[in-house]
Order: structure tokens, then sequence, then C-alpha cells
């Protein structure tokens, strides 16, 4: 079975850190190629840990992994780079460097593909700007081809950061916080464009989310991870607001206590299950 017919599989996985902090316990989920998920939970839950997990930058401290059909960890090092090729990270809060032109930001996307000589290249003189426009795009940032980083506001920045990874056309794609800094229709209009790459290409997609609405209107299947363990991974329509109400219970109560601290809104759904 190739690549592009494979997801992924965690048994018993878990990741410790170098402190003794414990970030994932006991994790068993098995996600099917072209299925598309949304992860949800309170601040700590270890959403970030497990994408970063999924990734492979990250090794587990007990369990397996399998990504693509392949144990990332039991590869030699350059079989382990070539699979990382095939995987995308939208990372939380994508530090883009501020001197650099988008079109180099989203060529970048390419560089665990490309040799070293035409990455090089590619960094002095951008080798296929038509292809980073067209990425773009699909964000409606085209416009932004030739503009530096440092001129963007933080949504066009998290829009780049995602042009790149669908530049990059992965197998495998983890999203972390994608659409954090956007106006609720730009970040709906987003995950739509995600969700449409994972169709056309048959793309496994998991996107860690802040707004459970945003989670609930788009992903047909919802995993809730509190203190890195998954509480609940099921159909959105199933998901009650008890379920809701426990996973961010913290949360609510603290935001109860200090205006400074803003917990997620529960909808208010009636389960179809």
């Amino acid at each position: 079975m190739s690549l592009r017919q494979q997801g992924l599989r965690l048994i018993d996985a878990g990741l410790s850190y170098a402190d003794g902090k414990v970030a994932l316990s006991g994790l068993n989920l098995s996600v099917a190629a072209g299925e598309s998920i949304a992860i949800i939970g309170p601040s700590g839950a270890g959403k970030t840990s497990l994408l970063h997990l999924l990734a492979s930058h990250l090794r587990p401290s007990s369990g397996q992994i399998e990504l693509l059909g392949q144990a990332p960890w039991t590869l030699p090092g350059r079989q382990r780079q070539q699979l990382r090729s095939q995987i995308g990270l939208i990372q939380q809060g994508s530090a883009l460097p501020a001197r650099q032109r988008v079109v180099t930001a989203v060529l970048a996307g390419k560089l665990g593909q490309w040799s070293t000589g035409k990455s090089l290249l590619s960094l002095l003189y951008p080798l296929d700007a038509e292809g980073a426009a067209g990425a773009l795009a699909q964000l409606d940032l085209a416009d932004k081809l030739y503009q530096r980083c440092d001129q963007l506001s933080g949504g066009q920045l998290q829009r780049v950061a995602i042009a790149r990874v669908l530049y990059q056309q992965p197998q495998l794609m983890l999203a972390d916080e994608p659409v954090s800094a956007m106006d609720p229709v730009l970040a709906s209009h987003t995950l739509g464009v995600l969700k449409q790459y994972a169709r056309n290409h048959a793309c496994t997609l998991l996107a860690s989310l802040h707004a459970v609405d945003l989670a609930l209107a788009h992903f047909s299947r919802v995993i809730g991870l509190r203190d890195g363990r998954i509480v609940f991974d099921q159909p959105a329509s199933c998901i009650s607001p008890a379920d809701l109400a426990a996973l961010y219970a913290n949360e609510q109560l603290q935001a109860a206590h200090s205006p400074a601290v803003v917990a997620p809104s529960i909808p208010r759904q009636v389960p179809r299950c």
C-alpha cells in the first residue's frame, strides 16, 4: 500500500519531556487516509504536543506511532526525512522571517523535497513564483506575493503559512490553531480551503482549534483532549453540551472569576445520536 493510501495510528502512545512533565499519555487513535478531524480542548491539554508527535518532530516516550503506513522512529534518518517531506505542519503563531518575501516563504514548503542546490538557488531567485502565487490565490493573497512578511497582519501571516503547506502538497496535514488570528468569516473560509485541499488530494487533516463552534461546523469527527488524554473521539453531531462543559470545566470556572480569561463558548446544539 502506498503512502497516499495510509493515514495514521497511535497505539498506547505517550510523551514525557526531559523535565519529567507528562504531556501525553495512553493515546490510541486511528485515522483513515483522507479523513479530516478537529482536536479541541483547554489550554495545556496537549494539542500542540500531539501535533508535533504526529509530525515526527518529537519521539514518543512510550507506545507506537505509524504515519502514512510507516513507523518513523524505526526508519534510517534519510528515510525518515523523506517521510517528513510528505507531512505538512502549520504551526501556531508561525514565525516567518520578518524580512523574507512572501514568495520565498511559500516556496520553502518544497525544501524537504528539493535538492540542496535547488533549495539554495530558490532563496536567491524564486524558482516557481507561479506555483507560489497559485497557493496564495486560494487564500486571497496572490497580491502579496512579493511583499515582505513584516508588512503583513497576523491573519495574513497565518494564511501565508497555510499557503506554504498547500504548496508543499503533503499527504498528512497538521494544523495547530491555524485561524486564531482571523475574524470568524475569514476563519471559516480558510478552514474550507484546508478541507477542500484534503478532499481533492486524499490528504489526512488534523486541526487543533480553540473555537469549538468552528470545529463542530467544519469537521464531522472531533477529538476532545484534556490533560494529555483523549476524553472523547466521536462524530460532531454526537457531542453534547455536557461533553463540552466537562472538557472545559477548569477554563469555564477560571473565566467566571477572572475577566482576563476568556473560555470558549459552548454551543447548545442537541446531539443527534
